[in-house]
This record gives C-alpha cells, structure tokens and sequence, in this order.
C-alpha cells in the first residue's frame, strides 16, 4: 500500500524519491506512527515533502488516497461578493440585455457625451439608459451597467469597467511588515541575489589564514576579506486601488518578503498604468508626486525593474493619451511603459490574477504585449520563472 502511496505522490508532482521512502518505512518500524491516522500523516508529510511548496499537493494526495476523498474536477465554485448582493440600487440585467446594451462609440465621443449631459440634466436620476444617475444602463453614474462607463459617486468598482473615475482617489500603502506566508515567497525570490564582497575587509578568511599560517613555518598569519553583501539592485513598481484591493493580501506578502531579501530595494506606487509621475507614499501622494523621468535619473539601468499589477483597465488608458482613469495623461501609458522596459535592461511583470483569466482583458493581452510576454503570475513557480528571467 505503501509503495503505492509514493507512486501516487510521484505522479501528482512531488518528488518522492527511494531514500525519503525507506526513511518513512524506518520510522514506522520504529513505532512512531503506530495505528493512528493523524500521527502518520504527520510523519509521512515529514518524511516525503522536501519542499514547502508541494504541502497543499501533499494533503491533496493524501486525502484522495487514505479517506477516499474525490479529486476535484476544475475550479471551485466561487461565491459572489456580499456587497453585489446587498446593493439594493444595482440593476440585475440577463445576459441578453447585456448583450443589448453597446458602448458609446469610443473615448472622445464618451467625453463629449459627458460634457453633453452635464449641461442638461437638473436633478437626480434613478434608473435609465440616458441621464447621470444610479441602477441604470447609462453610461454616467453609479452602481449600474455599461461596458464603457464614467464612474460617478461609487463607493468602489463593481463590473470593471470604468474608462473614468469621478471621485477622490485614496489609498493605503502595502504594509512591508506581513510575515505570515510570505517564508516560500523569499525562497522563490533568492534566486535573484547575486552576492560579492565589497567594502572594508572586516570578515576573516579560515581557509586562507590556515594556508598562510603554515607557510609561514606555524607563525599565526591573519587573513581578512570583506563581508558577501546580496549586489542586486531591485526597483518595484506596485499598482495600487481598484481592482488591486482584490490582492492586498498577496501583494503585501511579496512587498513584505522582497523588503527582507533585498538590501537595495526601491519602491513606488502607480494607479493601474505608469505614466509621468510615480508616488512613494500614498498618504502624501497628491503634494509627493515624483516625475517618472526623475526616477529612471535616480536609478539607474543596472536596477532590475518588476512591476505588479493585475493590469485589468480600460484599454484607453494604455493606448490613449486622456485615457487615465483619474487625470489627464498627455502621453498614453504604453509610452511610459516603453520607456521604462527601454531603459531598464532587465523587467518583468507580477500579475496576482490566475493566469487562466489572463486571455479575458484586452487591457491585460496590450501590456503582456508591450513587456514582450514577460508577464508572471504571482505564486511560486511564477516567481521562478521570473527569477530566472532577470537572472539571465
């Protein structure tokens, strides 16, 4: 049975090999385990996972095998946000009244619109496909539908599909100081660190001293080095408010984790695009603002850049100059985004989103594009992959 067991976990990913094997047959021959179901689940997870990572796949496995659980058959059901359901004012459509309803006719003429109804109307709206009001299917207001949208006194996105946000934007810095699960992020990211010795020499040389100690017929002779300092230089540019909120947990366990891994670390925050101005606290952000230019000045090519966001927007914000969701950009995003991949030679892009709901957003397809597919998902094996990426 067994034998058995360690083909199953071997055909599920995990590296079981004959060594962790006998080792878990010793253990049971010595009566760790004895007849208790618990005992050799924690003996046999000790003995076979080597990893941190295939835990999850290991109870998995175990579970099917031992309890007769059912493998799971694609996703798992997801339950819909309370808050869709308890808005009161949000208009239930059916999939064909959503296919009835069309977009405006693109960004110039949805602004003209806008400026066109705000001339005219005269009082509050509930309901409708026309006037600035709430529930309806115009393309103006709040807590309705329309797949390209001015989003007016909404406390926060519902549907995603906002192509302007007519509100105050505030929101909170990522706290770098989650601990919890963020252990297998910092061993993912290792495999950036490049480390040399630099500085004064204050560390000793064992090996060294030995040989030049004998040399030196056994008069003791001191050999110092300086202290392996981690070399590389990392700029992260974090995406925050919107959709982010979704993934603040996430997104504070990779910040908490690169904050204790890397010693020259930078970072600025950005709203769903890069454009001409970066902030470094978003408290301060409105009279804080740093002019992106400054910051490419500031760091230099040598600074491996790593955006994370889940890139999910309208698309006129990374094609269109104006497309910004909150203020007026006079170049268009995807400028911005070339200019920072140019001047930076190694960059690549975190997106905390399943990769399976990547081929969905046409915002997120234009800047996996513009980062030449350098786009990872945030888990571990993505976080690999771009280690490996920016380690070339």
């Amino acid at each position: 049975m067994l034998a058995t067991f360690i083909l199953k976990l071997r055909e599920g990913g995990l590296p079981a090999s004959i060594t962790e094997y006998l080792s878990l047959l010793g253990a049971m021959k010595a009566g760790v385990a004895d007849y208790n179901i618990d005992d050799f689940y924690y003996l046999s997870r000790a003995a076979l996972v080597k990893d941190e990572r295939h835990l999850d796949r290991f109870d998995r496995i175990f579970g099917e095998f031992f309890k007769g659980l059912e493998a799971p058959e694609g996703e798992e059901p997801r339950e819909l946000p309370e808050e869709w359901l308890r808005s009161m004012a949000e208009k239930l459509l059916s999939p064909e009244e959503m296919e009835q309803i069309k977009a405006i006719g693109g960004f110039e003429k949805l602004m003209e619109t806008l400026r066109e109804r705000l001339a005219e109307q005269k009082g509050r709206h509930q309901g409708g496909s026309k006037w600035i009001g709430t529930g309806g299917t115009s393309p103006f207001g709040a807590d309705g539908y329309n797949p390209e949208g001015v989003r007016i006194g909404q406390d926060r996105s519902r549907h995603r599909r906002a192509v302007k946000v007519w509100d105050k934007r505030d929101f909170k810095d990522l706290d770098d100081n989650v601990e919890i699960g963020t252990r297998n992020i910092k061993l993912a990211l290792r495999r950036l660190r490049r480390f040399a010795r630099q500085g004064a020499a204050t560390e000793l040389d064992i090996s060294d001293t030995i040989r030049s100690t004998a040399k030196n017929a056994g008069h003791l002779d001191l050999k110092m080095v300086p202290e392996r300092h981690n070399t590389v230089k990392i700029l992260l540019l974090l995406d925050i408010g919107g959709s982010m909120d979704d993934h603040i947990k996430m997104c504070e366990e990779l910040f908490s984790a690169a904050r204790g891994e890397f010693k020259n670390l930078e970072h600025y925050y950005f709203h769903n695009c890069p454009y001409e101005r970066l902030w470094k606290t978003n408290r301060r952000r409105k009279d804080n603002e740093v002019p992106t230019f400054e910051v490419m000045r500031k760091y230099g090519p040598d600074y491996k850049l790593i955006f994370v966001g889940d890139a999910t927007m309208s698309p006129y914000e990374v094609s269109h100059a104006g497309g910004s969701v909150e203020h007026f950009n006079d170049e268009a995003g995807a400028v911005w985004l070339q200019r920072l991949t140019g001047h930076y030679r190694r960059s690549a892009w975190i997106n905390p989103q399943p990769a399976n709901n990547w081929g969905h957003v046409s915002s997120l397809s234009m800047i996996r594009h513009l980062m030449e597919n350098r786009m990872f998902g945030l888990t571990l094996s993505g976080l690999d992959d771009m280690a490996k990426e920016l380690s070339r």
